[in-house]
């Protein structure tokens, strides 16, 4: 059976009260309608069409090479979205699932089972439902003694008996592709709105004589649409738990796993422990055997295996096997911290590469710099890397020295086992073995106190 998946995503979404396009808002890392074409991806399904209406090319460059694309040029419904694709699908036999793209939770797995579960009944449309707690709202599934599907209900719509119903539409359908658009052409637009509804096809299908089924799936928080912002936060919540578990049942622990913030596409190696309030965004791979402490945010970064980050920030950075860093400290971009380094508190590295078994203990900033083995930097040391126009590279090589305090101008190299001495501002290179000094000599002013205003001052006496 040939399987096809239509994602509506045309809508400006109003409610959300953003210049950003409804579908566009992210849920733990992703775009929402990202999340709808992943599940969609994982029923391997012969063509993913998306409908495209407002923020067209927006939606069509986050998804670009996932998706095909429809345009839907006025928003007239649900029905008219699905009627944009008769050119990409009306002819071609098989089964098409209708989804939306502000319904980021749906999974692979449910996607599936709908599909299954049509294929099987031989329906010609099959609606996905769910058993809502509190159904209030929802279009309500009425169904005969048979199970199959009579009509949907709208809250506006439904007697008192109707509306006692908890099995509501979740707004996911199965059709057979040429039957739906059978129908599609029959769906008028005579009511309040003035719109083509999707839902129409399942009457006009029924009256033909062809058989409307349901699918009820067992969760009903995979149906949340996100309309605007509180049910966004809703969905992020409940997308934050799903990663957490599933990184949890891969031996991952968490202290307080609902102040974890984990974006979907992140790797986590097993035996790994983080604390609470982390932020772990985008490609980040951690590996085995670490510890994150809390208020740690950790952002499109490689991390090896027994690596402690202490209350730190890293972007677009790399720590190798048994590094540590923090507290308070701060990896730029292309950061590389090489096995067995150590990076204290208050330090920030952009652009450079710490080499093996090296130390930077505090207070220090290194920039665009590559320092090799087993090296010590001293408290209070900066790598002046720019002058105002450009920016230039340092060279320490392995073994080297250097004092607290100083300040290493670039470009210059520093040879491996030289020593640089506190408080000194390097200009030129270093050899080998050679110990720079480059400070001002120290000069003591015989009683110069009492030349002070302060010395007339009783309280200083």
């Amino acid at each position: 059976m040939n399987k096809y998946v239509v994602i509506l995503a045309a809508g400006k979404g109003t409610r959300m009260k953003s210049q950003l396009y409804k579908v566009l808002h992210k849920v733990c890392g992703k775009t929402m309608v990202e999340h709808v074409v992943d599940a969609a991806k994982g029923t391997n399904p012969d063509k993913i069409i998306t409908v495209v209406g407002n923020g067209a090319d927006s939606v069509k460059d986050v998804l670009a090479g996932q998706s095909e694309f429809a345009f839907q040029e006025k928003q007239l419904g649900t029905g008219d979205a699905v009627m944009a694709t008769s050119d990409l699908l009306e002819n071609l036999d098989g089964s098409t699932l209708v989804a939306t793209g502000d319904t980021p939770l749906f999974t692979a797995e449910t996607f599936n089972n709908l599909f299954k579960k049509h294929a099987e009944s031989g329906n010609s449309a099959t609606v996905l439902t769910a058993k809502a707690p509190n159904p209030f709202g929802y279009g309500r599934i009425i169904r005969d003694e048979d199970g199959n599907v009579l009509r949907i209900v709208e809250q506006k719509d439904g007697t008192p008996e109707e509306l006692a119903v908890d099995e509501i539409n979740t707004g996911v359908f199965c059709f057979d592709n040429k039957e739906l658009f059978k129908a599609l052409k029959q769906v008028g637009n005579d009511n309040a709105q003035g719109e083509y509804y999707l839902t129409d096809v399942l009457e006009i299908m029924r009256k033909a004589g062809h058989k409307v089924g349901a699918y009820e799936m067992p969760d009903f928080s995979e149906s949340l649409g996100v309309n605007d912002r509180i049910a966004l936060a809703q969905a992020t919540k409940i997308m934050q738990r799903r990663i957490n578990e599933k990184h949890m049942k891969n031996g991952v622990s968490f202290i307080d796993p609902d102040t974890a913030y984990i974006d979907g596409d992140v790797k986590i190696g097993n035996d790994t422990v983080i604390e609470g309030n982390v932020v772990i965004k985008g490609k980040t791979e951690i590996g085995s055997d670490c510890y994150i402490t809390n208020s740690s945010r950790i952002i499109d970064s490689k991390i090896g295996n027994h690596v402690t980050i202490t209350s730190s920030t890293l972007q677009e950075a790399q720590m190798d096997d048994n590094t540590d860093i923090g507290p308070n400290s701060h990896l730029r971009p292309k950061a590389i911290i090489r096995k067995g380094a150590h990076i204290g508190n208050f330090v920030e590295i952009k652009k450079a590469e710490i080499g093996e078994d090296s130390k930077v203990g505090h207070l220090t900033y290194v920039g665009d710099a590559t320092l090799g083995k087993d090296i010590n930097i001293g408290c209070g040391t900066i790598f002046s890397n720019y002058d105002g126009v450009k920016k230039f590279h340092t060279n320490v090589g392995d073994h080297s020295f250097i004092g607290a305090g100083a300040t290493i101008i670039a470009p210059v190299n520093i040879a491996d086992h030289a020593f640089v001495a506190a408080d000194s501002t390097i200009t030129k290179d270093v050899d080998k073995y050679d110990m720079a000094i480059a400070r001002g000599r120290q000069t003591n002013k015989p009683d110069y106190w009492h030349k002070l205003p302060l010395s007339k001052d009783k309280d200083w006496e």
